[in-house]
């Protein structure tokens, strides 16, 4: 991600949030110095399996030259000596007899042995390099030129107009975000193109340019990539998107390509959590590249019913590519290594029908967003937090949680036990004394956030569930300020923020970082990567 000039961001340096009708955060900053945790608190977080697997190259090469000097020592000991005739029955018989094989060297091959199968046994993934699509200049837009293209469609009331423009005005994308070549061409006076033909133009600019930078960055040639994965919800062509890289970077015919599509905004995680589980079953290790993106061309809304229309306000051109490996040898010169992916698929009809691709009344095709999909995101974040904690999280902050479920537990089996014996009143004063349930503190075991830019409620709501600093959130703002919603992508517009120009809580080796998504279905999303 370049650095984008302060006319184009008109944002501070530090910049802070994008201020809101709900504002949830505080005023006061804290800066990330002020925020320490120590370091006894963390050893429990440690992954030693990983310590030994990052320098297992080095180890490994350590111990076949000690091995080496050993036998030439053994050797030269022998061949020195006096006795040669005993010398050369050593070597005749070197399997029954083997002394050349002394206990030091039997030692330090045993210790090799042990810290391969250790390194194996972890099967770390790495995560090489990525990339993520700068529109061209010609792309980008600002909100009257939105507004005028949604006019040029001749199809919005007045009244869709000013909601839409309402809905700009507070959605806290900036005055410079993308929209594909197809619609940005009727600001000139030509008729918007929403063709396949148009679609796949754009989906082939931006996947062909952000696979061609990742492989670069990475130092892979396209025929060393042994698994393809390409999420896209709203386009699914034939032949696939997978069909065109292949075919365009000239990759091997025995790649194994997966084309995702109907996952919504939360594809991403979904993509790299496949490509992990298909490289950790390749034994002598693989490279897999992950593309992330979505085709806004054939997905312009031309009616009129508000559930429709946000979908033509938040929503911008994107994607991101990723190459990730687990080779051994590749471990140091990643840049991060991924630790842990949670994934939580809600199960309810609320959860299917939050966000849902359908027609309206006058058969225009849309996506709608559902009055249930906060409380239905919520249940399915809480849930996927659950499960990613004891990863993550110190004692220092797993063990209130344990204590407060025990707690609601038995307060709950008390509640019920003095409602059989008829004590309604001590039952209810059982309840109300209940434990309340411990929101642990994400800070302690991550130190940067990377939230899907979904919007700026999104932002603001897992920032006060969360509890998270200004600049926690600051990632997640500065890419919906200057790119929008890119779906699936923006998560890795986020990572680039971080890594390369946040001053407020600079990366640094060993930092954890967090990724969160929403998509359709519903599903949440998670990653935590580590910073090599």
């Amino acid at each position: 991600m370049a650095p984008r000039s302060e006319s184009q961001t008109n944002l501070p340096r530090n910049m802070s949030r994008v201020m809101s009708e709900s504002d949830f955060s505080g005023t006061d900053q804290i800066d990330h110095r002020d925020y320490k945790v120590r370091k006894s608190a963390l050893i429990g977080l440690i992954n030693w399996s990983h310590v030994v697997g990052t320098f297992v190259p080095h180890a490994f090469l350590l111990s076949v030259v000690f091995s080496v000097s050993q036998l030439i020592y053994n050797y030269a000991w022998l061949a020195n000596n006096p006795v040669r005739d005993e010398f050369v029955k050593v070597l005749n018989d070197a399997i029954e007899e083997p002394v050349i094989f002394t206990v030091g060297l039997k030692v330090n091959l045993l210790i090799c042995a042990v810290i391969y199968y250790i390194a194996r046994m972890d099967n770390a993934v790495y995560l090489l390099n990525f990339s993520t699509f700068e529109p061209p200049s010609s792309w980008k837009v600002s909100h009257d030129e939105i507004l005028q293209m949604m006019k040029n469609q001749n199809c919005f009331t007045e009244e869709s107009l000013s909601f839409m423009k309402r809905i700009l005005a507070r959605s806290g994308t900036g005055q410079a975000t993308a929209w594909p070549p197809g619609i940005v061409q009727c600001l000139k006076g030509e008729k918007t193109d929403n063709t396949i033909e148009a679609s796949r133009k754009e989906a082939e600019i931006v996947i062909t340019d952000i696979v061609d930078k990742a492989l670069k960055k990475a130092k892979v040639k396209p025929s060393e990539v042994d698994i393809l994965v390409i999420n896209c919800s709203l386009f699914s062509p034939t032949p696939s998107l997978c069909a065109m890289v292949i075919s365009k970077f000239g990759m091997r015919s025995d790649i194994q390509s997966y084309n995702l599509g109907g996952m919504g905004c939360s594809a991403s995680l979904i993509s790299i959590d496949l490509a992990k589980n298909m490289l950790q079953r390749r034994s002598t290790g693989g490279i897999a590249l992950v593309v992330s993106t979505e085709t806004i061309t054939p997905n312009l809304y031309h009616g009129n019913e508000r559930g429709f229309l946000l979908q033509n306000t938040l929503f911008r051109c994107g994607g991101a590519a990723m190459v990730l490996s687990n080779k051994m040898t590749d471990g140091r010169r990643a840049m991060y290594k991924l630790l842990n992916t949670v994934r939580v698929q809600g199960t309810t009809q609320d959860a299917y029908n939050a966000v849902y691709e359908t027609q309206d009344k006058e058969g225009h095709r849309g996506v709608t967003l559902s009055k249930e999909i906060v409380k239905v995101a919520g249940k399915c974040m809480e849930k996927n937090l659950t499960t990613l904690g004891p990863y993550v999280l110190p004692l220092s902050e797993q063990i209130p949680v344990g204590l407060a479920l025990v707690g609601r537990f038995l307060c709950k089996s008390t509640s019920k036990v003095l409602l059989s014996l008829g004590l309604d009143g001590a039952a209810k004063s059982v309840l109300t004394s209940a434990p309340k349930h411990y929101v642990p503190d994400f800070k302690r075991g991550v130190d940067h956030f990377c939230i899907h830019a979904g919007g700026r409620a999104v932002i603001d709501g897992i920032e006060k569930n969360l509890k998270l600093e200004l600049y926690h959130t600051e990632p997640s703002r500065a890419a919906l300020y200057n790119y929008g919603n890119t779906s699936s992508s923006s998560i890795w517009y986020e990572l680039q923020y971080i890594q390369d120009q946040q001053t407020s809580n600079p990366l640094k080796k060993g930092h954890r970082i967090m990724q969160v998504a929403f998509g359709s279905g519903f599903k949440c999303t998670s990653g935590v990567w580590l910073k090599l």
